[in-house]
């Protein structure tokens, strides 16, 4: 009998979420699972992305050098839209056993991925497939389907003391 998969959440306004999802997926290879990563809203390569790659994580992500939407006019909007929706559904195709929906409640939140397609690839997943979502604010229906819900608070933060993100710490 296949082991049910189970729905894992990291929210909240600390710093943390896609670092932990991240530290999930290198269990899973380091397990010989089969991991498959979608970053919603993020472009360029962070530190991460290199090595899960090499360790034969199937990544998806948005073009390097993407705004942030609030600085998008409406057809850059439509083109990230429909390119997130894009590599959601080659996801979706792609064998996993763990598939880790990074920036899943900001894509939600700000209409950025067609939220039928989010839902079923979260709720309809195949047996046995483990998921990881991030969000800053996470949708109600993400908090009541979530396994393990795990809220990340931000206490402190270096950036309230004009300290720029750093390589190889926060990206």
């Amino acid at each position: 009998m296949m082991e049910r998969g189970l729905l894992h959440l990291y929210w909240g306004d600390g710093k943390g979420k896609t670092t932990a999802a991240m530290g999930l997926a290198l269990r899973a290879l380091g397990s010989g699972k089969c991991v498959v990563i979608v970053q919603f809203l993020k472009g360029g390569k962070s530190g991460e992305i290199p090595l899960l790659e090499q360790l034969g994580a199937k990544v998806y992500r948005g073009k390097a050098g993407q705004k942030f939407v609030f600085q998008m006019n409406d057809a850059e909007k439509a083109a990230t839209r429909a390119l997130q929706n894009e590599n959601l559904r080659a996801a979706m195709a792609q064998p996993a056993d763990l598939l880790l929906l990074d920036e899943a409640g900001s894509a939600w939140e700000l209409d950025m991925v067609d939220k039928e397609l989010l839902q079923s690839a979260v709720l309809h997943r195949p047996d046995g497939q483990e998921c990881v979502l991030t969000a800053h604010a996470a949708p109600q229906w993400m908090l009541d389907a979530a396994d393990y819900s795990t809220e990340m608070k931000c206490c402190r933060h270096p950036y309230q003391k004009g300290i720029a993100a750093r390589q190889g710490i926060e990206y």
